[in-house]
């Protein structure tokens, strides 16, 4: 390495954040403006990935560069790593580009020894701060750089407490801490073989390289998978001089947000602790005052806080997440950065921002992950009447979640994946729970503020979470927790709201939810800026209706055989495959029309004359009669026991015939789509005709229509022509007999890889295309979806052989390179032909950006994500638009 891998904080700017990292580059542009930090210097990103490919050893110019910026520090100072006349100790964090609090490791009061800690004690005058401190570096040193389970310390201190007949941590003396320290020094040889090393050099460079190599941590890499967060770009570690809020009672540390990240209301947020550490606020470990009550007790300090507050909202333009220590009544601030909130509150806030003329709509707009916006359509409780709650806590972050009790993380990952709703419940959670976390439906712990890891995490999540419920005595080693009388074990039932911090016994019902003043209005900006239209897939009325109230411009895709699956329907259905003639099959056909007919009339009414896109039958015909094997066993049940009636039995016969004959050695690649209404043309014209009937009865009623029939699974123009003249020969027989005909467009779903290389031709028959990506990427892939996912596919993405499970995210390179062609070959035959998508792609957002970007009209997805394709189909058209203003 050649290139400079180390900065002051001076020297850094904002702008070098993939550099410095998020806290590096936010420390230095703090440094800039004269706010009170204290000093340090960054060691980048770039040593980061140096120190990996060197076979995870720190490479010797990183470590002159560490000496050189250390001696510069000591002189900034007036300090010296490891001179007990004048101590220099300091804090060692992570700092990745993206924020990943609680997810890599942190040391602090590094610089501490046998003999330094006895320098600190004399000039201090306070040997108990000063051993609390060595006691805390030894601690967080074998954990973190020597990977003995912090579980242990905490159980020597813990035991030494107890036998000192105290209660908090606070009241050990110097003495109690100097015999903790020795024991904990005797553990780590044991462990080890190795003493807890004195020379502070070698307690930084080996503190370094454990923060390094924790960019690699397991809870590191599933925070970085759940949040799209490249593996390659490794992290910076932060070096600072540290500052002790753990001095005394004009001490304490603290996390302030500078708006509510729950709610997102306009006030100083926050939690801190008197005379404490900062991982004391964020472990959970002790339960912190609110932000308010320092202006109680230390009011110059409040006051000072609540203007730098201000001053770095203003600065960064978003609610920041900030870190503080106050030794002795001065304030320092250690960090900010752009604080994690709840969809709720991250709505608020930009909408809220853009009316105090900080941010414009634009930048609204984009400040919201659409995933953001699903979230706010979670379901809530319903009213709860005369329903008491069984005990409080602290709303950490908002939801409704109903689950079975576990006490692990690795049981909350396992009940999940057997199907189970869970809560973890937990005395605190700690960033090695971060899978439990991902899996349950909400947490409660029983320590903890509404800043500790679990809060933070879960507003990140999505997930419901109530913390510092100190009623609660969890018992995790007998799985039970207690309140008052009442004992609920593993596996009960609780729901908790984590917008009230209330927590019920048993399943409470829910509501379905409604969106916010402030997201109606953010989603109104994005209608107005996006070119894409968003449709909905519905197959019923009622799904319609929802997809309007949630914007929806139309049906992208209505799947008729969903119509046929109900206790009701499926015997008719049943009928009409078992028929042996036309004339049979026309009368189970004539059978189902009626039905269609209110289908079709029902979506109608509910789109109030916005296209409706109805696919023809599509799903192969053995999908609606019974399984061949439990027909066989049926018969020979009965034949053993002789008691079959003949009629009964030719039936059965004839059931297990047309099962065998119905049979496929591929279903999804055989009868199916267009294919049936080219054998069974009359399938299809009993569908138009129940369309039309639909359309006439509303155009009668004064309701609009618009109708678009599409043709599914179409791989030839031929196919298309001849599925044409059958819907148009329907159509006119109709107008022969009414008068009244109705307009209608005719197009077909390209999901067949032919059909998209033949894009030319087939527009000469089309009126529009629907990309039905679903099918479109397990024929491209030649995966079977259910298998794959099933069997290969976690395996695939987890090991990078396919960044993204392609059936989540559209496949830009081979499913993508095949939708662009379509369209261009479409539109050069067609320039009137119009283009959309109805794959599950169409409610992601990534996928929304190449639809924008390949020029479709409209994308089409659930109910529940049209809100969501609504705000991703305006990011593609600002990031457009900011592209073109820099081209320019």
């Amino acid at each position: 390495m050649t290139i400079k891998t180390i900065y002051s904080f001076g020297e850094g700017k904002a702008e070098w954040k993939e550099l410095l990292g998020g806290k590096g580059a936010n420390l230095a542009e703090m440094t800039r403006v004269g706010l009170p930090v204290p000093p340090g210097f960054t060691i980048t990103t770039e040593a980061c990935r140096a120190f990996f490919a060197e076979g995870e050893r720190l490479p010797e110019q990183v470590t002159l560069e560490l000496r050189d910026a250390l001696m510069e520090l000591q002189t900034l100072t007036g300090k010296e790593l490891g001179n007990p006349n004048a101590p220099l100790l300091l804090s060692v964090r992570s700092g990745a580009v993206h924020s990943m609090p609680g997810m890599m490791d942190t040391i602090l009061n590094l610089g501490l020894n046998d003999e330094t800690v006895k320098g600190l004690a004399q000039l201090t005058g306070n040997p108990r701060f000063a051993y609390d401190c060595y006691r805390r570096l030894i601690q967080m040193f074998g954990d973190v750089v020597l990977g003995l389970d912090h579980y242990h310390f905490e159980q020597i201190m813990e035991r030494h407490k107890h036998a000192a007949g105290l209660r908090l941590d606070t009241e050990l003396s110097a003495k109690h801490l100097h015999a903790i320290i020795e024991e904990y020094q005797a553990f780590i040889l044991d462990k080890t073989d190795q003493p807890f090393p004195q020379d502070p050099f070698e307690q930084l460079r080996q503190a370094v390289e454990a923060v390094f190599q924790s960019w690699n941590n397991a809870r590191a890499r599933i925070y970085r998978k759940i949040h799209h967060i490249p593996d390659d770009l490794g992290t910076a570690v932060n070096v600072q001089s540290m500052v002790f809020g753990n001095r005394g009672n004009d001490s304490g540390t603290g996390v302030a947000f500078t708006r509510n990240p729950a709610t997102g209301e306009k006030e100083l947020y926050g939690e801190f602790l008197l005379n404490a550490q900062g991982e004391d606020v964020v472990a959970g470990i002790r339960t912190p005052r609110p932000i308010n009550d320092l202006a109680h007790s230390m009011p110059e300090v409040y006051e000072e806080l609540t203007s730098i507050a201000h001053k770095l909202e203003q600065h960064y333009q978003d609610m920041q997440d900030i870190e503080f220590t106050v030794e002795q009544g001065r304030l320092y601030i250690l960090q900010t950065r752009n604080g994690k909130r709840t969809a709720q509150a991250a709505v608020k806030i930009a909408v809220d921002l853009v009316k105090e003329n900080v941010i414009d709509r634009e930048e609204a707009l984009l400040r919201i992950e659409p995933e953001q916006i699903e979230r706010l359509l979670h379901r809530q409780f319903a009213e709860l009447g005369d329903r008491k709650a069984w005990v409080k806590g602290l709303p950490a972050s908002p939801g409704a979640a109903t689950g079975r009790i576990v006490f692990t993380a690795d049981d909350a990952e396992r009940w999940t994946k057997a199907g189970e709703a869970v809560i973890l419940v937990r005395p605190e959670t700690t960033p090695d729970d971060i899978h439990g976390i991902l899996a349950a439906k909400g947490i409660l712990t029983s320590r903890g503020g509404m800043t500790s890891h679990a809060a933070v995490v879960a507003r990140g999540m999505g997930k419901a979470c109530i913390c510092g419920c100190e009623e609660l005595r969890i018992d995790g080693s007998q799985k039970r927790v207690s309140a008052g009388e009442r004992v609920l074990h593993e596996g009960d039932r609780i729901s908790i709201d984590g917008s009230t911090g209330q927590i019920f016994i048993g399943e409470l019902p829910m509501i379905e939810p409604v969106l916010s003043p402030e997201c109606e209005e953010l989603l109104t900006w994005a209608d107005e800026m996006r070119r894409l239209q968003v449709r909905t897939n519905a197959d019923t009325p009622e799904d319609a209706k929802k997809a309007r109230s949630f914007g929806a411009e139309g049906i992208g895709l209505c799947r008729t055989e969903h119509m046929f699956m109900d206790a009701a329907r499926l015997p008719v259905m049943q009928k009409m495959i078992m028929a042996e003639t036309l004339a049979e099959r026309k009368e189970a056909l004539a059978e189902l029309l009626p039905m269609q007919k209110e289908d079709f009339a029902g979506l109608f009414r509910a789109m109030e004359g916005l296209p409706v896109t109805i696919r023809l039958l599509d799903p192969p015909l053995h999908e609606f009669v019974p399984d061949l094997e439990e027909l066989l066993v049926e018969s020979t049940k009965q034949q053993m026991a002789g008691s079959i009636d003949p009629h009964k039995r030719k039936e059965q016969e004839q059931w297990i015939k047309k099962v065998r004959a119905l049979n496929e050695a591929n279903p999804m690649l055989g009868h199916r789509g267009c294919r049936l209404a080219l054998t069974y043309p009359e399938i299809a014209e009993m569908q138009v005709e129940a369309i039309l009937q639909a359309a006439e009865e509303c155009q009668s009623q004064g309701i609009p229509v618009q109708v678009e029939i599409m043709i599914p699974l179409v791989g030839h123009v031929n196919e298309l022509k001849r599925m044409r003249q059958i819907i148009e020969g329907a159509a006119m027989k109709r107008t022969e007999r009414n008068g009244s005909p109705v307009t209608f467009r005719v197009g077909t779903m390209i999901e067949v890889p032919r059909a998209a290389l033949t894009a030319d031709e087939i527009a000469a028959e089309a009126d529009f295309f629907s990309f039905g990506t679903n099918d479109l990427t397990q024929m491209t892939f030649g995966y079977s979806r259910d298998d794959a996912e099933g069997k290969f596919l976690h395996t695939y993405v987890d090991e990078k052989i396919l960044p993204e499970n392609p059936f989540m995210v559209l496949d830009r390179n081979g499913v993508g390179k095949l939708v662009r062609w379509a369209s261009q070959q479409g539109r050069q035959t067609n320039p009137q032909l119009k283009l959309g998508i109805c794959g599950e792609h169409g409610g992601e957002k990534q996928s929304i950006q190449f639809c924008h970007e390949v020029g479709l009209d409209y994308v089409s997805c659930s109910p529940y994500r049209v809100p969501l394709a609504r705000l991703a189909a305006a990011q593609a058209e600002v990031k457009e638009r900011r592209k073109q203003r820099i081209s320019r």
